[in-house]
């Protein structure tokens, strides 16, 4: 049986209905990476044991495989965040949310690459791998999570975990054709996912459509009496919501500031149509300021880099786990002989950027200050949401470009978050859908995805869905696949 254009709820009912099995599906996906991700390189580890492991097939997932990113720890499995100076660790436990998928019975594929601790925006930065996106094989997938989106954009996998930050999870999935989902902060447990930035990171999932998104947000939602941020009970999804085909008496508001100049001209003109559709679905459009938008890639970039650095502060030998064959005569030897071997230029620039903003004689010009102007971020949303139900906005200003192409301009790569680090700073929950194919802005023309961003209040994922699969089902572009990968 063919299970590429079958989305995760698809899979799993024909599990469940036995009109095929478990070890019939995770065998086509392990044929499917044998076969074609020596083309995307997204898998630092496959799990070839599949068969040694029992399941119910009237569990929830019924023994699903899934693709993990290699940042949620999976007990004695290898988990690297694909760096030099964890490239022999095997954790001893499971992270929480690998836990509760494992009670639901899902089957890990094992472990896709990313962008070193989570840290930059082109899936060129790993110390093992270097991804591709399945659209155009010559330009990136987005990052950090981008081995994530391309092993489910040509279908390696039906569906994949990633962490989203800054835009980890958002960037990938809009440049790779996938629904990319985040719920508010509070949702999640960050318990044993590796750390970069803590009040900002935030584990979820990339997939084909809507539904498996909720699918897999009734899942992994839950409380984690370990985790200080995780709030108590667990969302349930209504199903009632899957009824509605339009956006009647929905209130969306499109923020001015995220239609200024840095925008492509091709991207505005899709995100345009996408509004229209919306239009057409009944849903009342309107425009709206978020004043405090334009001091957001400031903010972030001070407090950011301000976690990584105490985040990344443990990663020493002494503790955790690369050490240089180079001779040292002082502890500070040491510590600098590992860091400067194991770790990439990009966690040298933020850890160096960090420890300057928490200084004792910058703190208060710099963090503080970003800190208090990440609660002015706070309170535009909170006063926007007041009047309107929803905002949409794009996912990045561009499509995807060329591999190694910004990869010489930090500054670049950092404007490229102008519309999903305001979200981030407030711990908004959030949902793409594509919005169809723009052309790239160089002599190629190429046709690449481009994606509506939807973000509603804290704790309000169920009216993400709604909005979402009304436009989904009205469009149906995800149903559109990259050429390359077929049987």
């Amino acid at each position: 049986m063919n299970f590429k254009d079958l989305s995760l709820e698809e899979i799993i009912s024909k599990i469940k209905s036995k009109e095929t099995t478990k070890e019939d599906v995770f065998k086509y996906f392990l044929d499917r990476i044998q076969k074609y991700d020596s083309k995307v390189q997204s898998y630092n580890f496959v799990n070839e044991n599949w068969l040694n492991i029992e399941t119910d097939n009237e569990s929830v997932l019924a023994w699903a495989p899934i693709a993990v990113k290699d940042i949620f720890c999976e007990k004695w499995i290898p988990t690297t965040c694909s760096s030099k100076m964890l490239e022999d660790f095997k954790p001893p436990f499971d992270a929480f949310v690998i836990n509760n998928l494992k009670e639901a019975w899902f089957s890990s594929l094992w472990k896709v690459t990313m962008d070193e601790f989570a840290m930059w925006s082109t899936n060129e930065t790993s110390a093992f791998k270097k991804a591709v996106n399945p659209w155009w094989t010559n330009r990136i997938p987005g990052g950090s999570s981008g081995w994530s989106a391309a092993s489910v954009a040509a279908w390696l996998a039906p569906a994949a975990l990633g962490t989203d930050t800054g835009w980890s999870i958002r960037q990938p999935a809009s440049m790779c054709n996938l629904v990319w989902f985040k719920p508010s902060y509070w949702r999640s447990s960050r318990n044993w996912i590796m750390a970069m930035a803590s009040s900002l990171d935030c584990p979820w999932t990339l997939t084909k459509t809507v539904k498996d998104a909720a699918l897999l947000y009734e899942i992994m939602n839950w409380n984690d009496p370990l985790e200080n941020t995780s709030l108590p009970g667990k969302d349930i999804v209504d199903p009632k919501i899957w009824e509605k085909k339009d956006l009647k008496w929905f209130k969306i508001w499109v923020p001015k500031e995220y239609f200024e100049e840095w925008l492509d001209l091709w991207v505005r003109k899709t995100i345009e149509e996408a509004i229209e559709k919306l239009k057409e679905l009944w849903a009342e459009i309107k425009e709206i300021s978020l004043p405090m938008t334009k001091y957001a890639i400031a903010t972030y970039y001070i407090i950011m880099p301000a976690e990584v650095s105490t985040n990344l502060s443990r990663y020493d030998w002494i503790r955790f786990w690369y050490n240089s064959d180079k001779n040292y005569e002082s502890t500070d030897e040491l510590f600098i002989n590992n860091r400067t071997e194991a770790f990439w230029k990009e966690q040298k620039r933020r850890i160096i950027l960090g420890s300057y903003v928490l200084s004792a004689w910058f703190y208060d010009a710099y963090y503080k200050k970003a800190t208090q102007v990440r609660t002015l971020i706070i309170k535009d949303f909170e006063k926007a949401f007041e009047e309107v139900d929803a905002i949409i906005s794009p996912v990045s200003p561009s499509v995807a470009w060329k591999i190694w192409e910004k990869i010489d301009d930090p500054l670049k790569m950092y404007l490229a978050d102008a519309y999903t680090i305001p979200a981030s700073l407030a711990g908004l929950p959030g949902i793409s859908v594509p919005a169809w194919f723009a052309e790239s802005q160089d002599q190629e023309k190429e046709l690449l995805p481009v994606w509506l961003q939807i973000l509603t209040p804290r704790l309000e994922e169920q009216r993400l869905f709604e909005i979402a699969y009304a436009f989904e089902q009205a469009t149906n572009y995800a149903k559109q696949n990259p050429k390359g990968f077929e049987d």
